[in-house]
């Protein structure tokens, strides 16, 4: 491959790509755009700049770019996550335009509304579109100059935009400052870790990517080679490296900072580990971050991630000495569950120097020792273990039972050797990569094996293996027997006294492509198992309680202020910082009828509601569903507790509610106006600028069409539900309230209302919505809160409130062919297994099970994306409101 923009960097030729980067904002970047403003109460009007600029080779790039107030500023580029857009980082791009930077974000190729071919960031492809838009950077009047075609500019992103955010700092060096995050150094050792082949993950990619078409004619030949034949080549490998930042590793000399998931079988801390001691070779400053999230789940920490990143930008694209970027190298440990809302406790550990991953590392003797252990290689490497679920991660993934002690892990007997410690004198810290040295033979000159240390209990508890994550090795030449060192999972994990050490080599994993042909294969230990424990590494103590010291300052300050006043006064309730991202939390909320001392219609009522989730509240009649959104919306005072909105407490006419839409008891329009027409006159009411309304991305999510422009009298009682839902929508709130949005609908109008509310909280805001129609919020709703008789009955997941059941739900998001659900029913313990929307609902006898059933759908080829017990949303409400009674 002809990696042409490496050459770029001599002197000569350097000199003419500045004198294309001027030519580059007349004639390269071609496209119209469009501007909007976005009003917030954090700070100045954001204003947005939609465009699409055509690059040199015809590829169309949709672009946005934000700014906040006025004169010169540093700009920084945000890069999305494989299969998203420019839209998935627009919150963080118009929060950083506050902060006052120049924010550009776009669609890479082959996504959102840009067009061409995926290249998984060729340096001739997307790398060089990186380029481009440096080079618009350039020519804005609002962006600072280092000199003349150099804007100071700083890289983010994620998993694919972290990635191009170190490519770009390689090939351009105009790059002053990056910060990736949950990405890969080399794809090569990412997708083919010691040439095992990660096909799961692998697949997952090209799915997301669109399938194989929508990539580069050498990728998709590339991928359709592998796959078919289990094991990766020079070729493939040569290819992926070659568009990897390890390849143009020397070159990036700028200030990094490197956020790398735990919980992550895709692109796992090593990759980190490379990437921070390449640059750091360099001369850069570099500091380390091992977050509690992943592709496989966990937290995010998305306020505190953002919040590092922002900081560290200001130190080194606005110069400012004084921010901090805190410490070198630092860890999220995760320590139980927080039993007040089920959350894990997150506790920050920190060092003043990245310890790499074998620091301070401890020998742990293993048990047998000098006895060889024989298992079996299966016939087409079936029925395989299980330790991640690629692609089902999510926020209660596997990973993250993993952290709170919880193990999920299955080994089948007679596929895996095993050899255990002795019961630990004292606790012991595991943080980097456990190290083993065994000696491998084989029936077959090729093995593969899967290396894994658990943590196991005393008595009969489940082992855990930390973090999901296991160490691939391809053993070439083991028929004549070989000594291997394996290099196993970096994880930060605590394994407490009494506890053991469990080094597991098994055959199999599903993740991974094994050999099909059955082998037997013999193990031993050579040496002990060597744990690295990071001894500068410190957990920052536990803070008191808050009461502690509040408690005392508030009493002396409410005696102080009667003393002064000599009667009582209402003031507005201080905002809570750490509620700042939480779009609703109730706590304790009551409210009594009218004219009595003890009868309530809520009380006790407490739940909490996140970004992007669509809520259903449920109950029967007189449940106080409505009661609870009415003094949701500050018409109604509580008699006792407390509502608060993005922080901030609710009470009539407070700032806040300015974030929060609702349509609630229906909507009044003046009939002889068209449905546009009453919409304008309703936000001119508000007092609010009319670019403000956000008019046009309202009715686009309410779909509408040409609709508007008709009288209202003439609409349908379904088009005056989404009149009434686009004027709740004006302004785009972050939180959207709607009671029984689907009355006198029919079923097409209530499916077209359940894409609306889907539509709205897909670009990460939240809907709560009350309705009586169990199966429609079965569909649309992401969570449920369930009440009767004022009272919370249950709160959580639609998934967790339908419960369990012997009837799986397997989403396989594509139609599975007739014969192929015939041999599913045809399983041992299956049932009976019929087609269902999305995938199937497959019955298990008593002799069935989940994990056996993943394996055999696995061996089918089912496109498995998700399983899950099902029962009708119907039937768990009854037996809920059941039980309460």
């Amino acid at each position: 491959m002809d990696l042409r923009l490496p050459r770029l960097r001599g002197p000569a030729q350097r000199g003419r790509r500045r004198w294309f980067a001027a030519a580059a904002a007349v004639v390269v970047l071609a496209g119209a755009g469009t501007w909007t403003a976005v009003a917030s109460d954090d700070g100045p009007a954001v204003h947005r700049t939609d465009r699409v600029m055509t690059t040199g080779a015809g590829v169309d790039i949709d672009t946005s770019f934000f700014t906040a107030g006025s004169g010169r500023r540093p700009a920084v580029l945000l890069g999305h996550g494989f299969g998203g857009s420019k839209d998935d980082m627009r919150r963080e791009a118009e929060q950083l335009a506050r902060d006052g930077y120049a924010v550009m974000t776009w669609s890479a190729r082959g996504f959102g509304r840009s067009t061409g071919k995926i290249g998984l960031n060729d340096p001739k492809g997307e790398v060089a579109d990186v380029s481009k838009l440096i080079d618009w950077l350039a020519t804005r009047p609002e962006v600072r100059l280092d000199k003349s075609g150099d804007p100071r500019v700083g890289v983010a992103g994620g998993s694919y935009g972290g990635a191009i955010s170190l490519l770009a700092a390689g090939y351009d060096k105009r790059v002053d400052a990056i910060a990736p995050s949950i990405t890969y150094w080399n794809l090569a050792d990412a997708l083919f870790p010691n040439d095992v082949f990660k096909k799961l993950w692998a697949g997952i990619f090209i799915n997301s990517g669109g399938g194989c078409d929508h990539f580069e004619a050498q990728l998709c030949a590339m991928y359709n080679r592998v796959a078919e034949s289990g094991k990766p080549d020079a070729q493939a490998r040569a290819l992926l490296e070659q568009r990897s930042p390890s390849a143009v590793g020397d070159r990036i000399k700028v200030p990094t900072l490197i956020l790398q998931g735990q919980t992550d079988s895709l692109f796992p801390l090593g990759q980190a580990d490379a990437m921070a001691k390449a640059i750091r070779a360099n001369g850069a400053p570099v500091d380390v971050d091992w977050i509690a999230g992943g592709h496989d789940g966990g937290d995010p920490e998305t306020s505190r991630v953002e919040a590092r990143v922002g900081s560290w930008f200001d130190r080194y694209l606005k110069d400012d000495k004084n921010a901090d970027t805190g410490p070198a190298f630092r860890i999220t440990r995760t320590g139980g569950i927080d039993s007040t809302d089920g959350a894990a406790r997150l506790r920050g550990a920190s060092g003043d120097v990245y310890p790499g991953l074998e620091s301070g590392e401890h020998a742990i003797a293993l048990s047998d020792g000098r006895r060889e252990q024989t298992f079996q290689n299966p016939a087409g490497a079936s029925p395989p273990a299980i330790s991640a679920l690629p692609g089902l991660g999510g926020t209660g993934g596997l990973s993250q039972l993993s952290a709170l002690g919880l193990g999920v892990s299955l080994d089948f007997p007679g596929q895996y050797a095993r050899f255990d410690s002795a019961a630990l004198r004292g606790d012991l810290r595991i943080t980097g990569s456990p190290t083993v040295t065994v000696h491998v033979r084989s029936s077959t000159d090729d093995a593969v094996l899967f290396g894994k240390v658990y943590d196991v209990g005393p008595g009969a508890t489940q082992p855990v293996l930390p973090s999901q994550l296991v160490a691939p090795v391809r053993v070439t030449g083991a028929k004549a027997g070989k000594d291997v060192t394996i290099v196993l999972p970096a994880v930060d994990h605590e394994v407490q006294k009494g506890h053991r050490l469990r080094l597991v080599l098994a055959s199999t994993d599903l993740g991974y492509a094994s050999p099909a042909a059955p082998a037997t294969y013999t193990v031993s230990l050579k040496s002990a198992l060597h744990v690295p424990t990071a001894p500068g590494v410190k957990t920052a103590a536990a803070a008191l309680p808050s009461w502690v010291w509040w408690l005392p300052l508030a009493g002396a300050l409410g005696a102080a202020a009667l003393l002064l006043t000599g009667r009582r006064r209402t003031a507005p309730v201080a905002p809570d910082p750490e509620l700042a991202e939480v779009p609703l939390q109730i706590t304790d909320l009551s409210k009594r009828y009218a004219k009595s001392a003890d009868r309530y219609a809520v009380r006790d009522l407490s739940f909490r509601v996140e970004k992007g989730q669509v809520l259903g509240l449920l109950g029967p009649n007189g449940a106080g569903k409505t009661t609870t959104l009415r003094m949701l919306m500050g018409l109604i005072k509580p008699d006792g507790g407390e509502i608060r909105v993005f922080g901030h407490a609710i009470r009539p006419g407070a700032p806040v509610l300015s974030r929060v839409g609702a349509f609630v008891e229906g909507a009044g329009f003046l009939p002889h106006l068209s449905g546009r027409e009453n919409l304008e006159l309703y936000w001119r009411a508000t007092g609010r600028p009319a670019e403000d309304a956000h008019m046009e991305e309202a009715l686009e999510i309410a779909g509408l069409g040409d609709a508007l422009a008709r009288a209202v009298r003439t609409y349908s009682q379904g088009m005056r539900q989404r009149l009434a839902i686009a004027q709740a929508m004006l302004g785009l709130p972050d939180l959207l309230i709607l009671d029984e949005p689907t009355n006198g609908l029919d079923p097409p109008q209530i499916r077209e209302m359940r894409e609306v509310m889907i539509r709205y909280a897909a670009a990460g805001r939240t809907v709560i919505v009350s309705s009586h129609l169990l199966a429609e919020v079965e569909q649309s709703c992401t969570h449920l809160v369930v009440m009767d008789r004022g009272r919370l009955i249950q709160a959580g997941p639609v998934s967790e409130i339908v419960g369990s059941g012997d009837t799986l739900l397997v989403g396989t998001g594509v139609p599975v062919e007739g014969p192929v659900v015939e041999k599913i029913g045809a399983l041992p313990g299956v049932a009976s297994a019929v087609a269902a929307e999305g995938g199937l609902l497959v019955r298990l006898d008593e002799d069935g099970s989940a994990e056996r059933l993943l394996v055999e759908l696995v061996r089918l080829e089912v496109p498995v994306r998700s399983v899950g017990p099902h029962r009708r949303l119907e039937d768990a409400f009854l037996t809920l409101i059941g039980g309460a009674a």
